[in-house]
C-alpha cells in the first residue's frame, strides 16, 4: 500500500506533476485521473492501436472545444464519433462569438434578447441559427455543385472542414488529417436542418449514414488493437462501444462522466457493464473517472502534452 501524500501551497508544480501526485492525495476521483491519464497515454503511443474519441456537442461550446482540435491537430486520434452540434458549434464558434454566461439567469429575458443559453454558455442566435443557415447554403451549394450528391457523414465533415479553413476549427483538422469525423444522429441539429432543406430542393442530394457503417467495420475489424477516450454519454458513447464489439471489444477505454449507472441508462454505464456486452474485452485496460469533463479533461490533455510531445 501507498502512504497519502500531503500537497503544499510552497511547492508550486506544472499541471503534469500535480497529476503525478494526484496518484498518492487518496480521497476521490483525483487517483482516478492520474490512472486515466496514464492508461491515455500508453493507448496514444501504441502504434498499432486504432484510437476512437467520442463525445457530445456540448462541450465544443465550450473553451474545451480548443483542446480537442490540438489533439486532433497532434494527431492524437484516428477517428471521432459525435453529435451533429459539434458541427453547429464548430461552425458557429468559428465565424462568431459565443460568451460566458450563468446557469441562474432569466431565460425568459434571454429568450427576449435572443439569446440562447446551453448551460453556462450564452450563444446568440445570429452565432447559432443564423451563421449556420448561412454558411451551410454556402456549403451545401458548392459541395452539390462539384458533383458530390451523396457524401456519408465523415465525407461532408471533411468537406464543411475544407471550406471553414481556419485553424481554430477542429472540423478543419479532421480534415487536413483525414481523421474520420462519424455523426450516427446527424439531422438531429442545425447543420442537419439544413441538409434536409438543401434536399427539398436538390432530392438527389443524399447522406449515406450507411456508408459511414462501412468505413467503422472495415477499420475494426482490420485493427490489432483499438482503445477509446469515451466522454459523456448518448449516441456518442453507444456508437463506439456498439462497433468495437466486432472485434470482442476494446483494448483500453477511458469513460469521463457525471451520469449514474442506477437509472440503467447507456450514458452513465461503467466499463465493467460493457464487459458483459463484449463491447470492452475482458483482460482490457479501462478507468472511469466521475466529473466535469470541463474541469477533468484540461488536465488530462495538458498532462500528455507533456508526456506524448516526442513522439
Amino acid at each position: 500500500m501507498k502512504d497519502v501524500k500531503d500537497l503544499h501551497l510552497d511547492n508550486q508544480k506544472k499541471i503534469s506533476d500535480l497529476v503525478k501526485d494526484f496518484e498518492s492525495i487518496g480521497g476521490f476521483m483525483a487517483q482516478y485521473i492520474y490512472r486515466a491519464t496514464k492508461l491515455l497515454e500508453k493507448m496514444i503511443k501504441d502504434k498499432e492501436c486504432v484510437k476512437f474519441i467520442s463525445f457530445p456537442a456540448c462541450i465544443i461550446a465550450t473553451g474545451i472545444r480548443g483542446l480537442i482540435k490540438d489533439a486532433l491537430k497532434e494527431k492524437w486520434f484516428d477517428i471521432i464519433i459525435t453529435t451533429c452540434g459539434t458541427l453547429d458549434h464548430d461552425i458557429g464558434r468559428t465565424f462568431e462569438r459565443y460568451y460566458v454566461g450563468d446557469f441562474r439567469l432569466d431565460d425568459r429575458e434571454l429568450r427576449k434578447k435572443n439569446i440562447h443559453r446551453l448551460g453556462s454558455v450564452l450563444v446568440p442566435v445570429k452565432s447559432y441559427g443564423i451563421i449556420i443557415e448561412e454558411k451551410m447554403k454556402e456549403f451545401l451549394e458548392d459541395i452539390y455543385n462539384e458533383g458530390k450528391k451523396e457524401l456519408a457523414t465523415y465525407e461532408l465533415c471533411w468537406e464543411i472542414g475544407k471550406r471553414i479553413d481556419n485553424e481554430n476549427s477542429l472540423l478543419y483538422w479532421a480534415y487536413k488529417n483525414k481523421i474520420p469525423v462519424i455523426v450516427p444522429g446527424i439531422t438531429d441539429g442545425a447543420v442537419g436542418y439544413q441538409i434536409w432543406l438543401f434536399s427539398q430542393k436538390h432530392p438527389d442530394f443524399k447522406i449515406n449514414v450507411l456508408k459511414d457503417e462501412s468505413l467503422l467495420n472495415s477499420i475494426v475489424w482490420d485493427a490489432k488493437r483499438t482503445g477509446a477516450l469515451i466522454i459523456g454519454g448518448g449516441i456518442s458513447k453507444h456508437h463506439t462501444i456498439w462497433w468495437n464489439q466486432f472485434k470482442e471489444g476494446l483494448d483500453y477505454a477511458v469513460y469521463i462522466t457525471t451520469a449514474i449507472e442506477y437509472d440503467g441508462s447507456l450514458s452513465g454505464a461503467m466499463p465493467r457493464e460493457a464487459i458483459s456486452w463484449k463491447k470492452i474485452k475482458e483482460n482490457a485496460k479501462y478507468e472511469f473517472v466521475w466529473g466535469d469533463a470541463t474541469i477533468i479533461l484540461p488536465l488530462i490533455f495538458y498532462t500528455l502534452k507533456d508526456k506524448i510531445k516526442d513522439q
